[in-house]
């Protein structure tokens, strides 16, 4: 396996997708699916396979490409449309062309709606694909309940029914048909259910749902639960349904999408060729942008000038005169027009196509990170310099935490974080001592005086950014403490309130409020959790201790030892008071067992007393 094959494995994303592997002569020897592409793809190669097939394949896997789509059932349609295009050697192929079933409304005089696996016949339009038969059967029976249709193969036209050539079936005599035949409907209101019925197929589902919701109810009300829980079954495959395939119309044949994605200094156009309704061929071209005068219109004619030469073959055998993008070029293509789609299955292709786009520069940057570690930890560190309002990258942060329950056993932590990653070994934690009750505000100027003053008699390096857990008060507080200890200016202070993206300034009352996507934000969450989870940890500890002593440890003549003894054969305090003196004594001896009831009993007395 080369470095770039390993590389791009571990660039995968978590989402579902199609991937193709190439061999060394650059021809596609396989197409999979993938309901998660990293786990799938990756799942070659980590493993010994007991197929000899699968193990000859991955060996003459030299490349790797993949496309993402929204969900695993899109990816099947994708998978088998590249399978059909490219036949790979390492695929089970199909021997017929039949693939998913396709929802037909012919073009008949009085239309038949029905379900077919080949999509071909002129005239007639057709829906679809649906993943499942399943799915296709509901919706048709689900129509035919609503709209009388007809269902027969008879050629009905004006002319048999005025030569009276066929008679009525069971399907008029048992009100599911209207007399098509014997032309006892006319054309116009008949073509009135079929406009009705093509808007379902065209996705809006929502008059349907809203019909199966109504009769649900009402059969729940009824309590016809079993005939309530058929219609719901058929309510729950028609929101499928409304997830439409990205093989999306036979009518969309021999297009191009082109979806383009900009940032600072690099631009992503991907490239996908449809034909039949199927995605056939997907790429992606990367711009590096050496200056900002560059329009998106400018960078989209690149893209497709450079399409139409890489692929000239695609475009002279398919005679491609349209395409969908998300921005217009500037320059006029020969016998090529161009669409921004704002709805239907065009724009869906768009989405995608945009999408794919997103993936890559993901990729690039996830490449760029691990081929330089550093760059990553460069970006965030400016973003956050330029995010907090500093003058320098804050390489070295501190953040600090107080804990304690209603005024008891006060502490405070302190983690340290280096190039945006903990420092562990740098982690502080502190006994209030100067404080005494609930009193966060001076809590936090004893701590913050303790910690730096000492950092300061020992020459160490200060940070650049320190962090507090509060508001206002509290960031005024740090400010005051560091002021007492000759360090005025030398220290960014920021507080995080308690709504994690609300930044509060020294001085300034109104917070910043910074975007939850932000790098500076996570890693300001990773701090301040740290902090808590550090100060609580510690906390802990010191309440655990108080309880013990106030026990036991008062008590003259049970010392460590002793009291160790007692905690781990009676494991708490109350089982400890409600032994018998016996009990003790064989633990601790008669003696020390005599002194400790003694000492519990004066005690309840003491308190009776009170």
């Amino acid at each position: 396996m080369t470095d770039e094959l390993k590389l791009k494995l571990s660039l995968l994303p978590d989402e579902p997708g199609v991937y193709r592997y190439r061999n060394r002569e650059g021809t596609i020897i396989y197409v999979g699916k993938a309901k998660n592409l990293k786990r799938r793809v990756n799942s070659y190669f980590n493993r010994e396979h007991t197929s000899v097939r699968t193990t000859m394949l991955v060996r003459n896997i030299a490349d790797l490409e993949y496309t993402v789509v929204n969900t695993e059932e899109e990816a099947l349609d994708l998978e088998n449309a590249l399978i059909k295009e490219f036949q790979p050697r390492y695929n089970v192929l199909l021997k017929d062309d039949k693939s998913y079933p396709w929802i037909c409304v012919s073009g008949d005089l009085y239309p038949r709606v029905y379900i077919t696996r080949d999509a071909r016949s002129r005239g007639d339009k057709y829906y679809g694909p649906y993943p499942r038969a399943e799915v296709a059967k509901v919706l048709i029976d689900t129509i035919r309940q609503i709209y009388p249709l007809r269902t027969c193969r008879l050629n009905v036209s004006r002319e048999t029914i005025e030569a009276g050539k066929h008679r009525l079936c069971l399907q008029y005599h048992i009100h599911r048909c209207e007399g098509c035949c014997q032309g006892l409907v006319s054309a116009e209101q008949y073509g009135s259910y079929i406009s009705e019925i093509r808007q379902i197929l065209n996705g809006d589902t929502h008059q349907l749902m809203d019909l199966l919701m109504e009769q649900m109810q009402q059969l729940a009300s009824e309590l016809r639960f079993e005939e309530a829980e058929l219609l719901k079954r058929r309510y729950k495959l028609l929101e499928h349904v409304r997830r439409r395939s990205v093989i999306v119309s036979p009518s969309i044949h021999n297009i191009d999408v082109f979806g383009l994605l900009r940032d600072e200094d690099a631009a992503w156009v991907n490239y996908m060729h449809v034909r039949g309704g199927a995605v056939v061929q997907s790429f992606t071209l990367e711009y590096r942008l050496s200056t900002h005068d560059e329009t998106d219109a400018e960078i989209m004619s690149m893209a497709i000038a450079e399409i139409r030469k890489r692929f000239a073959e695609t475009y002279q055998r398919d005679r491609v005169t349209e395409a969908t993008v998300n921005v217009i070029p500037d320059v006029e293509f020969a016998d090529l027009t161009f669409s921004i789609p704002q709805r239907g299955d065009k724009k869906k292709l768009l989405d995608i196509a945009v999408k794919n786009a997103i993936q890559r520069r993901t990729d690039r940057l996830k490449m760029m990170e691990k081929l330089n570690p550093e760059q990553r930890t460069t970006r965030t560190l400016t973003t956050m310099q330029r995010d907090l309002r500093m003058t320098v990258l804050p390489r070295h942060v501190e953040c600090f935490d107080n804990s304690n329950i209603g005024g008891s056993s006060p502490v405070a932590s302190c983690v340290v974080f280096r190039n945006a990653k903990p420092s562990k070994k740098e982690y502080r934690h502190f006994i209030i001592k100067t404080v005494e009750g609930s009193d966060d505000f001076a809590s936090m100027r004893e701590v913050i005086t303790r910690r730096y003053s000492r950092l300061v008699e020992e020459g160490q390096e200060l940070p650049q950014l320190l962090i507090v857990d509060g508001g206002k008060g509290q960031v005024t507080s740090a400010i005051e403490a560091l002021d007492s200890i000759g360090l005025h200016g030398q220290i960014t202070v920021v507080g995080i309130a308690k709504r994690l993206n609300e930044v509060y300034f020294p001085g300034d009352s109104i917070p910043l409020y910074i975007d939850k996507n932000s790098e500076t934000l996570h890693v300001i969450q990773r701090l301040r959790d740290e902090a808590h989870r550090f100060a609580i940890t510690f906390h802990r500890k010191q309440r655990s201790k108080g309880q013990v002593h106030s026990a036991l440890d008062d008590i003259l003549g049970i010392g460590p030892k002793t009291r160790t003894l007692l905690l781990k054969h009676f494991k708490s305090l109350k089982r400890i008071k409600e032994a018998s003196e016996q009990d003790l004594a064989a633990i601790i001896g008669p003696a020390k067992a005599k002194t400790l009831i003694q000492s519990f009993n004066n005690k309840e007395s003491n308190q009776t007393e009170e």
